[in-house]
């Protein structure tokens, strides 16, 4: 009996050494609802390739015609919401339904944005991204109001907005 505790000790000390903190789930249980701030276990890059870097520091060349006229229906500024994830972490894959459906009910009164910072890690360093999902809430002006780090349902997002003084009308 003293060799079962022994052996039980041991696997309790080598689960607590790899860190492994989620309690496996029996087949039987349904799976748990996912929380807000179900965050990828794997971080954002560090660094940005010197290519990438160097691409961003260059100015975008402007191709303006001072004589032009300025389009009848240019888009007005608008809120938006820049989601920072990558493609093929979990919790930023269940961050896509949320940001279509909002897309789609609020289009032409918010923008919303999604960057994958695995491939665009120059992103990543812009936005002082630490982990995986980060929501960053913008007013009108393009001012940071408010930063979400993890899943973040709808509703949620919602009311940051509404929270920030930012109307979202349907």
């Amino acid at each position: 009996m003293k060799s079962n505790w022994i052996r039980l000790l041991a696997v309790a000390s080598l689960i607590a050494a790899i860190g492994v903190s989620a309690p496996v789930q029996s087949a039987q249980k349904p799976a748990a609802k996912v929380k807000t701030g179900a965050v990828c276990p794997k971080p954002a890059p560090k660094k940005a390739p010197a290519k990438a870097t160097k691409a961003a520091q260059k100015p975008a060349a402007k191709k303006s015609d001072p004589k032009a006229k300025p389009a009848v229906n240019a888009p007005k500024d608008l809120p938006r919401l820049l989601d920072l994830g990558a493609t093929k972490c979990i919790p930023c894959k269940m961050m896509v339904p949320v940001l279509d459906e909002l897309t789609k009910d609020y289009k032409g009164k918010l923008k919303v944005e999604f960057i994958d910072v695995w491939k665009d890690q120059s992103a990543a360093q812009k936005y002082k991204v630490q982990s995986i999902p980060t929501q960053i809430f913008f007013d009108a002006k393009g001012k940071e109001v408010y930063r979400h780090v993890g899943y973040f349902p709808k509703d949620d997002i919602l009311k940051a907005f509404k929270d920030h003084g930012i109307k979202l009308a349907k």
